[in-house]
């Protein structure tokens, strides 16, 4: 347990971090002399270990016991469009943070999901439009290759909050749109607003023999989603915290099929799409030099929400 200091001196300290504590519910105590560390650090009473905000209510009341195994999270019926492109290096590099680093060619994969049978949620469903490249971390403690994500959009608030605020996942919301079938091509959009800003199609499916699905498995079975987490201070003229994370993710592919893919960014203006508009431009504006995978898939997931972990 944290020391407790007087409720009344940390609440005038704290206004030049602005930083404001529930002090019956938060313990605080002063960080390490570490550049990483935050100021202060407030940490929850043992009732309230599990919470997000509002922390003063404590954690969900899930279920007991539990669906699923401890830090496991089961998405039961997931379908993907997956469509990768290769693109310019340079420019690509540019959106990596220090010390990530290309691993490969420059590939962007754009990956849908409509994502159904979700245990955490009740059953419940959300999409997800997710953009990620092959990156390695050096770090001065870890040395990590994965799938570092760029940008993620999900049209459901619960994913988006503990994917930003606890594993460190660049989630934002977007309305994207439950894939269609017609005349054997797939497609989906991703909108705000009202305004598209990308198109996502498959066409020209092709199944996946039991070999190449078997290996495709393999692969899937053990998977590393990167991302930087990063909350900036009240202000926003800095962060609070701002590091890297890694974060275990495994699939179990019932069937697959290799596609053609199509994929198509549309700029958008200030006034179409206020908090988005510089991201979407961004992917807008790197070129699609080449189609190089398509994959289209139905598939279980299980995030391994229990091993994600801070880079050093």
């Amino acid at each position: 347990m944290a020391k407790d200091i007087n409720r009344r001196n940390f609440l005038k300290a704290s206004s030049g971090f602005g930083l404001v504590a529930v002090g019956s519910y938060l313990d605080v105590r002063p960080a390490a002399a570490d550049a990483q560390e935050s100021l202060v650090i407030v940490e929850p009473r043992p009732g309230l270990r599990g919470a997000m905000m509002p922390v003063h209510f404590g954690q969900p009341d899930w279920p007991q016991p539990w669906p699923d195994p401890r830090g496991e999270s089961h998405y039961h019926d997931v379908t993907g469009i997956a469509v990768s492109y290769l693109t310019d290096r340079e420019q690509l590099s540019q959106y990596l943070p220090r010390p990530f680093e290309l691993e490969g060619p420059p590939v962007v994969t754009v990956a849908y999901s409509m994502n159904r049978d979700i245990t955490w949620l009740a059953g419940g469903h959300y999409n997800i439009v997710a953009v990620t490249v092959r990156a390695r971390y050096p770090g001065n403690v870890d040395d990590v290759s994965g799938a570092y994500a760029l940008a993620m959009w999900e049209n459901l608030t619960d994913p988006i909050l503990t994917g930003r605020e606890l594993q460190g996942i660049p989630k934002t919301y977007g309305d994207i749109e439950d894939h269609r079938v017609f005349d054997g091509v797939w497609t989906t959009t991703l909108s705000v607003r009202g305004k598209t800003f990308l198109d996502l199609a498959a066409s020209e499916l092709t199944a996946m023999e039991p070999g190449p699905l078997q290996q495709l498995n393999a692969e899937s079975s053990k998977r590393t989603l990167l991302g930087w987490k990063y909350i900036p201070n009240e202000t926003g003229s800095g962060p609070v915290v701002s590091y890297a994370t890694e974060f275990p993710i495994s699939a179990r592919h019932a069937s697959a099929w290799s596609a053609k893919g199509h994929l198509k960014w549309y700029p958008q203006t200030w006034r179409e799409n206020p908090m988005q508009a510089h991201i979407a431009n961004a992917f807008h504006a790197l070129p699609v030099k080449e189609i190089v995978g398509c994959l289209v898939s139905k598939s279980s997931t299980t995030l391994h929400t229990g091993k994600v972990r801070r880079l050093r």
